[in-house]
């Protein structure tokens, strides 16, 4: 029997603050895992369901885009994997009754976690102009609702079409050939806020944006730096390639601003010792780095190693691979020599003697491999530290050789699948090209709105319409007040959904829900059981074959909604796209895919291979670099770290362990000691002292800009917590809030949601 949906939101009335763990994973996670299973699937149903996960005649797991080994256990799943899954084959149901009895008034002041928690969506629902609630439609009345508000707009880039990272490789291509034919650019995507810093950095310097490793080459590393990246919560499958690195011999060292207990010790819930024993200590080194410090860490490193090559040729670079792979090496090492230590002491917040014991870890190492995530990429100056970053590594011959190289870790699945597909506000000309010569159009030129500029133009009344593919994109964009004003000023917003969330409460003057399938459940189609594909986060694409009974009778899939909406709103006019062929056999997709896209040659054939197949990395496999100059790029980069006025701290927002992304599984953060509770903010206690401030005390935190607007989020609980001095933390999205939409990366234009100058207020009536 499965648990109901909470009837109220419990709130923070009942938050308790423990002392962190100092492990992860091990019996904790198993029960945690079986527990959340049990309460949304039913016991039976859970552990069939979980059974097959990651499995090569499965379905890919919702979470994370960690890539799966090639000999896989057969609870190839983490616990945060687990949840996911449960989430999305939970028994709850969201019917038209819920509406019926639920306005969207009604509806506004609950949390993220409550809206959740009421079940999956059952059937296609409308908010019409004027009215107070959702109510039933049908799906030819729902594409004739957005068929009639797009084809009412002056220019197609009065439309903006959203995509999360959940999305399959066939709907994404169908979806981005759908906009394109309808005539805009207009991509935003999660991309935008998470890894784009990423993609910038590294297609300027290798000519590609995807990370150069595989799996196999972090069991062959000798060094593993893992920077701005807790995957004990993120990505905790990653915990076992680490563990599997250890056991072959891998130095780790940990570069964060908090201690993280995957990163402490790993008990591999595989492994008897992992349920029983002590567990495997991942990281030999913990670099507690102030926030935004990384680059000058990375510039520390390089500087060194140039002054060992000097007090020993020969010894220390890679000079034959620096020679015939590289450009602008004297430039970048000019400006690498003349690294100020006083600067980098600053920015890092390390002794110097801590830096120099860690490199002599880097000058130990043949072969090194650098992963990261968010604390890299959501600074303003993101793109510089990952240039920084390639800098460090090129200088060894470390990119293109096994056992060394790039490896950022994406968040989202299939997050990477949907960029390579043409999700992207940018895209090549080469793409363009070949994408109107196989269907005969010419698709837009001009460059789209991404994330940041979509909220900007929906704000200012130059966007009227927008669609969201999967995602929740009122909770994971930034400046919340200014984005639910953005979206309210539009026209219609349509939401392609599995679950409610706080993007159907805050909607435009007119809204759809378009309810989908999820990855666990069966795709018929008349031509017979359909799959999908995805790419992982290391370039892997496989298929994805879900066997639950769908939640409704009413669901369609992702792909059919996108070519029932394109049959709908273009005719027979634009692209020659036999879109009812696309829904009905997604191996016609796939057929097209493999003319437009490189890399996907004999895609259906290939694809069906038990592991599927690795897409093409010149990078990494042939030492060859698609840049400008035909070379990998070494970067003269000036030191950027933010810098906080007197009295103020430096705030970084983050995911609980109860949470992926935007969907909050439950109130506990187990690794930090929180239970019951999210509106908390951890701070170093003798930050807090001088501030007045003890452990336990409510505050408002208020974020400080340069636009002189008060962003403010009222009542969190300190909790004295080990953080750096003049740095905290708190969740996401409830600190959404703080962050300044203008506030953004250079070049990659990503929200700074790691880098927030703020206040401390007593709260009200505290």
């Amino acid at each position: 029997m499965t648990r109901k949906a909470p009837a109220e939101d419990p709130g923070d009335a009942r938050l308790r603050v423990g002392t962190p763990k100092e492990f992860a994973a091990g019996l904790p996670a198993v029960t945690s895992s079986l527990r959340h299973a049990g309460e949304q699937m039913g016991a039976r149903r859970g552990l069939l369901t979980l059974l097959q996960v990651n499995q090569k005649e499965g379905f890919d797991c919702p979470g994370c885009a960690w890539p799966e080994p090639e000999h896989r256990h057969r609870a190839e799943f983490c616990e945060n994997g687990a949840k996911a899954v449960a989430e999305e084959a939970t028994l709850r149901r969201v019917t038209p009754d819920f509406f019926a009895e639920h306005t969207l008034a009604d509806l506004l002041p609950h949390s993220d976690y409550w809206l959740g928690q009421q079940g999956r969506l059952t059937h296609p629902m409308y908010r019409p102009a004027g009215g107070d609630r959702y109510r039933p439609i049908s799906w030819d009345d729902a594409f004739a609702v957005i068929a009639r508000e797009l084809g009412a707009l002056d220019h197609p880039d009065q439309a903006a079409f959203y995509t999360s990272g959940r999305a399959s490789n066939e709907a994404a291509f169908a979806y981005q050939l759908f906009v394109r034919a309808f005539g805009t650019n207009n991509l935003p995507d999660c991309s935008n806020m998470c890894h784009e810093s990423s993609g910038s950095a590294l297609t300027e310097t290798i000519g590609i944006g995807k990370g150069s490793v595989r799996l196999d080459d972090l069991y062959e590393a000798d060094l593993i730096l893992v920077v701005g990246q807790n995957p004990g919560t993120n990505h905790p499958r990653m915990l076992s390639a680490l563990e599997k690195a250890k056991r072959r011999g891998a130095r780790i060292i940990a570069v964060n601003p908090l201690p993280e207990a995957g990163l402490l010790r790993f008990k591999n819930p595989q492994r008897p010792s992992g349920i029983a024993g002590g567990g495997t200590r991942l990281a030999d080194r913990f670099l507690q780095i102030r926030l935004g410090g990384d680059q000058a860490l990375f510039q520390a490193f390089s500087r060194m190693l140039l002054e060992a090559e000097d007090e020993a040729p020969g010894t220390c670079l890679d000079l034959s691979f620096i020679n015939r792979y590289t450009h602008g090496f004297q430039e970048f090492a000019e400006h690498a020599r003349k690294a100020p230590w006083d600067e980098i002491l600053t920015a890092t917040g390390l002794p110097e003697e801590e830096i120099r014991a860690a490199f002599g870890e880097v000058l130990a190492a043949e072969k090194t491999v650098v992963c990261w995530a968010m604390g890299l990429t959501q600074h303003q100056h993101s793109v510089p530290t990952i240039r920084d970053v390639v800098n460090f590594l090129l200088l060894r011959g470390n990119i293109g050789r096994p056992g060394a190289g790039l490896c950022p870790v994406r968040g989202h699945s299939n997050v990477q699948g949907d960029r390579t597909m043409g999700i992207h506000e940018k895209p090549s000309d080469a793409f363009l090209d070949a994408l109107g010569a196989e269907f005969g159009f010419t698709p837009p030129r001009h460059h789209g709105h991404d994330a940041v500029e979509t909220i900007r133009a929906m704000r200012d009344g130059e966007v009227r319409v927008f669609v969201a593919l999967g995602g929740n994109f009122v909770a994971a964009a930034p400046d919340t007040e200014l984005t639910e004003r953005a979206l309210r000023n539009c026209r219609l917003t349509v939401q392609i959904s599995t679950k409610l969330n706080r993007s159907h409460v805050v909607a435009g003057e007119q809204a759809l829900i378009l309810p989908c399938l999820g990855r666990t459940e069966a795709d018929l189609r008349p031509s017979g059981p359909q799959q999908v594909t995805v790419e992982d986060s290391m370039g892997m694409v496989h298929l994805s074959r879900g066997r639950l009974a769908p939640a409704s009778e009413h669901l369609l899939s992702e792909t059919a909604i996108i070519c029932r909406m394109a049959r709908a709103v273009l005719g027979d006019t634009g692209a020659q796209v036999p879109w009812e062929e696309f829904e009905a056999d997604y191996d016609r997709i796939r057929d097209r895919i493999e003319r437009v896209i490189s890399g996907f040659e004999d895609f259906n054939a290939r694809v069906r291979r038990p592991g599927g197949f690795a897409l093409p990395h010149p990078p990494r496999d042939e030492r060859r670099f698609t840049t400008a100059t035909g070379l990998a790029h070494f970067t003269a980069n000036p030191l950027e770290f933010p810098r906080v006025p007197d009295g103020r701290l430096l705030l970084q927002t983050l995911r609980s362990h109860d949470q992926y992304n935007t969907t909050v599984y439950g109130l506990d953060d187990r690794y930090r000691g929180i239970r019951q509770g999210r509106r908390v903010l951890f701070v170093h206690r003798d930050d807090l002292a001088a501030r007045g401030l003890a452990d336990g005390d409510l505050v408002d935190i208020v974020s400080e800009y340069a636009d002189g607007v008060e962003r403010r989020a009222p009542a969190f609980r300190t909790v004295a917590y080990p953080t750096p001095r003049g740095c905290c933390a708190a969740y996401f999205p409830e600190t959404n809030v703080l962050v300044p939409l203008d506030s953004t990366a250079a070049i990659s234009n990503t929200p700074t949601s790691k880098s927030v100058v703020v206040r401390l207020e007593p709260a009200a009536g505290a």
